[in-house]
């Protein structure tokens, strides 16, 4: 059972919960923790994670840095504190009557668009199951999209599990991706069509034959493919979801089954 009781909870989670909104003893404050969080989020989104420290975001705020620390006791605090505010809650989602499977699909594609918005939020490692109000009411909107579903408790938590692997693991890769791409002032298509000729030069065609099928099929020739046109992480991330709600299908079908014996 939930209670209105911060006692005992870490400081973090106090916090972000409103169990406690305010310092205790010392001057009065003259901030509340949205500013402070807001400044942390201001100071990660210009110049990313590394420069998010207690005595920078103080800086941004308009306090001392002991000050700040009257607010929120530590920098792992503050991280946690800054990624839930910044992730936001879930959008509105389809409803039971769309389905399980597309209210999945637009739940995963809701987070990865809250992540790509924010792509320095990547960096704050994931140091246990969500706990904070707005990673929780994610937890909630998606629980709520696989009621339909007949799934067991166990099962539900590990597809929420498999599918914000999927987001993260796919969102960080683009990330990186298109940084490596910003650095060598060049397009995706560009490097693509420059691996496929590199791997072309190297890969023995006798030691590699499937591999030089692909090639000969141009299958990093992007330029007068079908569907060229889509954002190729899009393509790879819808082709990722599609396959996992797939699986996901699967397993309902096959709770199905057993319940009509």
């Amino acid at each position: 059972m939930g209670t209105a009781d911060g006692a005992g909870l870490p400081g973090s989670v106090d916090l972000a919960w409103g169990f406690r909104t305010q310092p205790g003893k010392g001057p009065k404050r003259t901030l509340t923790l949205e500013q402070i969080v807001d400044a942390a989020a201001r100071v990660g989104a210009a110049e990313g994670l590394a420069a998010v420290s207690m005595s920078r975001v103080a800086a941004e705020a308009g306090v001392s840095t002991m000050a700040l620390y009257r607010y929120v006791a530590s920098k792992a605090d503050l991280l946690e504190l800054m990624t839930d505010h910044v992730l936001g809650p879930p959008p509105a989602l389809p409803g039971p009557e769309a389905g399980w499977r597309a209210g999945m699909a637009a739940w995963a594609w809701a987070m990865r668009a809250a992540l790509v918005r924010h792509p320095w939020l990547l960096g704050v490692p994931i140091t246990g199951p969500p706990v904070m109000p707005n990673t929780v009411a994610w937890m909630e909107a998606g629980l709520s999209r696989l009621r339909a579903t007949g799934l067991g408790p166990g099962a539900k938590v590990s597809i929420l599990t498999l599918l914000g692997g999927h987001v993260r693991s796919q969102a960080i890769l683009f990330r990186d991706m298109a940084a490596s791409l910003d650095d060598a002032g060049t397009t995706e298509a560009e490097m693509l069509t420059g691996y496929g000729a590199l791997l072309a030069r190297v890969a023995d065609p006798g030691r590699f034959p499937e591999l030089h099928r692909l090639l000969g099929e141009g299958v990093f020739d992007m330029g007068d493919a079908p569907g060229a046109e889509a954002d190729p992480a899009d393509a790879e991330f819808a082709f990722g979801l599609d396959r996992i709600l797939d699986g996901v299908q699967v397993l309902v079908d096959r709770e199905a089954a057993v319940h009509e014996q």
